[in-house]
C-alpha cells in the first residue's frame, strides 16, 4: 500500500530492511566491532572483493566517532534492497560532508580526514547528516 504520508514512507522502508546488527560502542570495541562487521558482510552476500573495503570504511568512521565526538558512537549494519548499509551515530559536535577532502589529504596540505576520504572512494553510497545530537553517518555498498 502506497502512502504519500514522508513518514509511513520511512516506516515501509524499515520493515523492508533487514537488521543484521545493532550495537554501541567505544575505542575498546572496535577490534570487535571489525570482526562482527566482517561475519554480517559475508552472511549478507557482500562480495568477498568488497568486504575488506566495506570493513575498511566502517572502521574509519567508528573510530572517527570514537576520536572526535566523545568517545563512543551506535552502529546498526541493516540490508535494504540490494545494498548493505550501515549507519554510526556520535554525540559530538556534528560535521557536514563539505569536510571531506576532493583529494587525498596531504596533497592538499590537509592534516585530517583520510578515513572520511577513504569510505568516500570505496562504498556506493556515503551521506553525513545531523543526528538529534552529533551526527549520522550513513554508508553502503551493493550486494551485487
Amino acid at each position: 500500500m502506497w502512502s504519500a504520508d514522508p513518514a509511513d514512507q520511512a516506516d515501509q522502508a524499515d520493515q523492508a530492511a533487514e537488521r543484521l546488527l545493532r550495537r554501541r560502542f567505544t575505542a575498546r570495541e572496535l577490534p570487535l566491532l571489525r570482526v562482527q562487521i566482517e561475519e554480517c558482510a559475508a552472511w549478507a552476500g557482500l562480495a568477498e572483493t568488497r568486504r575488506g573495503d566495506f570493513v575498511l570504511a566502517v572502521d574509519a568512521v567508528a573510530t572517527n566517532a570514537v576520536e572526535h565526538a566523545g568517545g563512543q558512537g551506535a552502529l546498526l549494519l541493516r540490508r535494504v534492497g540490494n545494498e548493505l548499509e550501515c549507519r554510526i551515530s556520535d554525540s559530538g559536535p556534528g560535521f557536514s560532508e563539505d569536510v571531506i577532502p576532493r583529494i587525498l589529504p596531504g596533497l592538499d596540505g590537509a592534516t585530517s580526514g583520510r578515513g572520511l576520504w577513504l569510505t568516500r572512494l570505496v562504498t556506493d553510497r556515503l551521506a553525513v547528516s545531523a543526528g538529534a545530537v552529533g551526527a549520522v553517518v550513513t554508508l553502503a555498498m551493493r550486494l551485487r
